[in-house]
């Protein structure tokens, strides 16, 4: 995988002009666009699509500050008019073209990526690898945005609006694997980029077939392979940790991909105010 991100990385220097079609690159690659995209975001901290504007418009500013022709240097990067350039410009260097032509500045570069596997201080990863038949998540959903870091206020307000009875009855009604409540994400956005919205559904699993109470919501999940990571210690960083270290770790050293479907976290043990907890991160995947 991190040869792959490095030839995308090249793809897109070769290609600063053009719009990169990520799906055919990931097709000749011999992955996927969604699991390019997921492990690109978690090891770069950016969207292939940031990335590549930040690119963009590190390279057009040395044009920018020699003078040439606004609109010429627009098309040379892929833009139709002028005004749209000057957006992205602005985006990426807090200014616009016709500031830093004057005053020479100010200029925000973003330097080529380059992916490398590193063990230095590597976390021990306690996973396993299962098949599950198809499931059906059931319990109460809201749309929120995605946070990488801290507690997730949207999601934190979601789950404490509900009566302490309810999480008790969501217990009595999960009836298979992944065990538990469950903290589900569903629909995110496959470059994981921050403030995206996604679907969070606390609740638990049933079987397909177990019929769906009318005042809860249910996600449907396809049998398929789910890689299964165990977390333990401070929460939510230990969490979080986790999720980090199978896109830096797990991912490049294994031979095992993401597929589309619902990220799940099942809460096994927890202190009382939630400061610690352990838990398991269960995440599709297929064979690369």
């Amino acid at each position: 995988m991190i040869e792959i991100l490095n030839r995308l990385v090249s793809a897109v220097e070769d290609q600063l002009g053009e719009d990169l079609d990520v799906a055919a690159f990931a097709g000749r690659s011999g992955t996927t666009e969604y699991h390019l995209r997921r492990m690109f975001s978690s090891l770069a901290g950016m969207p292939v699509s940031e990335y590549v504007r930040r690119r963009r418009m590190t390279v057009a500013a040395a044009d920018v500050v020699g003078g040439e022709d606004l609109l010429t240097i627009a098309v040379r990067y892929g833009y139709g008019s002028t005004e749209a350039f000057g957006r992205a410009f602005r985006a990426v260097h807090g200014a616009g073209p016709a500031e830093v032509r004057r005053d020479g500045g100010p200029l925000r570069s973003q330097s080529q990526l380059r992916f490398r596997l590193t063990v230095e201080g590597s976390t021990a990863m306690d996973a396993r690898i299962v098949e599950r038949p198809d499931l059906r998540l059931i319990g109460h959903a809201a749309r929120v945005p995605l946070i990488h870091e801290g507690v997730n206020p949207h999601i934190q307000h979601h789950i404490e609006s509900l009566p302490v009875t309810e999480h008790e009855r969501l217990k009595q009604l999960g009836s298979t694997d992944p065990a538990g409540l469950l903290q589900v994400s569903a629909d995110l956005d496959p470059d994981y980029t921050e403030g995206s919205e996604l679907t969070y559904l606390h609740g638990v699993a049933v079987a397909a077939e177990t019929p769906v109470p009318e005042d809860l919501d249910a996600i449907e999940v396809q049998a398929g392979t789910w890689a299964v990571f165990r977390t333990a210690g401070e929460h939510p960083k230990a969490l979080q940790d986790g999720f980090a270290a199978t896109a830096t770790e797990w991912f490049p050293a294994n031979p095992w991909r993401l597929r589309p479907g619902p990220s799940i976290v099942s809460v096994l043990e927890r202190a009382a105010d939630f400061s610690t907890a352990t838990c398991e991160i269960w995440l599709p995947v297929e064979r690369d």
